[in-house]
């Protein structure tokens, strides 16, 4: 049996209020405030989450998935994603500091075998060297990210440190798309 659609909308209206209400106040946020914001009672918020821990889950599950689709579609690319992710961490704080100990793996796993994905067809496309790996790609993006979220990047910045980068994942010699 499928779950009520009003259980469906209020569970994607505590999430989408939750990720914005931690995001700005981090881990001190209540779970009543979001209740509050969101317009449900508390007791909707623990039936869905029975924990704080379980919401944030949730919120960075939801994440990942959201961007892993993102970065599934047919037109990304792997420049494109990392352009993407450092403009989104810069522009606002994330529940990734909240996450230890939070059963997001398999969520993780997923976006990682995207990224993947798209090295291997950045790679294909002559447009990352072939010694670069999955491994690599992650470690960068996960600094950059974390860069912009604390650093407050202004979109100058975010783009010069990303030219940087990019400039030392392409092939030696490449031609610099828009140069």
């Amino acid at each position: 049996m499928s779950p009520r659609a009003d259980a469906v909308r209020n569970r994607a209206k505590i999430l989408e209020v939750a990720a914005r209400v931690f995001a700005e106040q981090g881990a001190a946020a209540s779970t009543e405030q979001v209740a509050a914001e969101a317009g449900v009672a508390i007791g909707t918020i623990f039936r869905h989450f029975p924990t704080k821990a379980d919401l944030l889950a949730a919120i960075m599950k939801d994440t990942l998935a959201g961007l892993a689709a993102r970065l599934a579609a047919p037109g990304a690319t792997l420049f494109g994603v990392f352009t993407d992710l450092v403009a989104s961490a810069a522009a606002r704080r994330s529940v990734i500091d909240l996450l230890p100990g939070l059963e997001v793996a398999e969520s993780i796993a997923q976006f990682r075998a995207v990224v993947a994905s798209l090295l291997v067809r950045a790679q294909k496309a002559g447009e990352v060297r072939a010694e670069i790996g999955t491994d690599e790609v992650m470690a960068l993006l996960v600094a950059l990210c974390q860069g912009a979220l604390r650093g407050g990047w202004s979109l100058s910045l975010q783009k010069s440190t990303l030219e940087i980068v990019f400039t030392g994942l392409r092939p030696v010699g490449s031609v610099v798309p828009g140069s």
